[in-house]
């Protein structure tokens, strides 16, 4: 059953922000943001496709101690059996059970290891310009607007499977973030 599951392109990585940072320097208000480097589920379905064979892996939900779990069952030819990958998810902001579910998966995804490089990223930060946040008028604390996007333009990995250059880059393509890239 060893068979080798590679390293995330740029485009199956979504950014997400993870916080906020409001701030001064050399006098002026600034506002930044902290990303985070995540997959989603489709990217995990894809992978267990292409690595595994469609009728080679199933999906199951089970309820343990009241928490949503994830199993994710391989089939090992050599073995002739299943083996199982299982971890819990959290709910999303937006659908309980749904995002719950799909968290579950992802998690379980990362037990066989899809998307487990993800974790070497380093801190990436990014100053935004004012169209690109508002400022609540009672309590001044700012807020990324929606349109507000930035994507992965370009991931490499070392021998070890850890991110050695990554950039990021706003909706107009603009590389906003880089690290190991030299200019």
């Amino acid at each position: 059953m060893e068979n080798e599951i590679r390293t995330l392109k740029a485009e199956e990585i979504t950014t997400r922000v993870q916080s906020v940072i409001q701030y001064k320097y050399q006098g002026k208000d600034k506002v930044g943001v902290m990303l985070l480097l995540y997959k989603d589920a489709r990217v995990d379905m894809n992978i267990l496709d292409e690595v595994y064979g469609r009728n080679n892996w199933q999906r199951t939900h089970e309820v343990i101690n009241g928490n949503l779990f994830c199993n994710i069952d391989i089939w090992d030819n050599e073995k002739k059996c299943w083996v199982r990958k299982q971890d819990v998810g959290t709910e999303s902001n937006t659908e309980k059970e749904k995002g719950q579910a799909s968290d579950s998966f992802k998690r379980a995804g990362t037990n066989v290891g899809i998307g487990r490089e993800l974790y070497t990223a380093p801190t990436i930060f990014i100053e935004l310009t004012p169209e690109e946040y508002d400022l609540d008028d009672k309590t001044k604390k700012a807020k990324v607007k929606a349109k507000t996007k930035f994507k992965v333009k370009l991931i490499e990995y070392n021998q070890n499977r850890e991110i050695s250059k990554l950039q990021i880059a706003d909706t107009k393509n603009i590389v906003r973030y880089s690290h190991g890239v030299k200019e």
